[in-house]
C-alpha cells in the first residue's frame, strides 16, 4: 500500500500563536502514526513561490493522512495555525 504525505509550507506571523498550534496538533500526528521527514529547516527555493517554512509529514496510507487532517483533534489545533500563518497544505499519496 502507498503511503499518505502531507505537504505543507507557511509563513508564520505569529510565532507564539503558531507554538500552541505545534503543541495542540501533536496528540492527532501520534495518534494517526505522523513521521515527520521535514520540519522546517535549511532550503533552497529554487523556482516558483516558496513560503519561508517547509514540513513533509508520512503517514501509513493516504486515508491515514486524510484521517488525521479531519479528525476533531487536528482541527481544534488548526485554528491556531489558521491565526498564526498563512500556508498551503497539499495530501498525496506516494508513488508504490
Amino acid at each position: 500500500m502507498a503511503k499518505g504525505y502531507w505537504i505543507a509550507q507557511n509563513d508564520v506571523t505569529d510565532p507564539e500563536t503558531y507554538k500552541k498550534y505545534l503543541a495542540g496538533s501533536a496528540p492527532a500526528f501520534v495518534k494517526y502514526g505522523a513521521k515527520f521527514l521535514v520540519r522546517g529547516g535549511r532550503h533552497s527555493a529554487l523556482q516558483g513561490n516558496i513560503r519561508s517554512r517547509q514540513v513533509l509529514i508520512e503517514f501509513e496510507s493516504y486515508e491515514q493522512a486524510l484521517a488525521c487532517f479531519n479528525s476533531p483533534e487536528y482541527q481544534d489545533a488548526a485554528q491556531y495555525r489558521l491565526s498564526a500563518a498563512e500556508g498551503d497544505i497539499v495530501i498525496v499519496e506516494g508513488a508504490e
